[in-house]
């Protein structure tokens, strides 16, 4: 497996490196607090997940967020999506992603948080 290197200065005090999985975790959770068209010159960058958190979950309405979800990882190309799934909670949603790195023989669970007060998707 290749090594990305990155830099980072959220929640960073000191080192500001980030190495591999943390820093393709760091893009993945940027990508998804963006909403989509907001990146000067990139209308395709960004998520439109924010616009379904007030929605009524429905079977179609799960199957457009996944579909959402896939997408904006399909745009990093070190990472490849095995199963996505969608609960709603009280103040926001939850959706766990089954993340694997290309070219790499592990894959990770990921619980993110889509916080309808704050506006923000977290890890959880």
């Amino acid at each position: 497996m290749a090594t990305f290197i990155g830099y980072n200065s959220i929640n960073q005090y000191k080192k500001f490196t980030l190495v591999d999985f943390d820093l393709i975790k760091r893009d993945l959770i940027n990508a998804l607090n963006i909403q989509q068209g907001e990146v000067p010159g990139r209308p395709d960058y960004g998520t439109v997940v924010w616009s379904y958190l007030f929605e009524n979950q429905t079977p179609t309405l799960v199957e457009m967020i996944t579909a959402e979800i896939q997408r904006v990882a399909a745009g990093d190309p070190r990472i490849f999506l095995n199963d996505t799934q969608v609960f709603q909670q009280e103040n926001g949603m939850l959706i766990q992603l089954l993340v694997s790195v290309v070219n790499g023989s592990t894959a990770e669970q990921l619980a993110i948080f889509f916080d309808q007060n704050t506006r923000r998707a977290t890890y959880v």
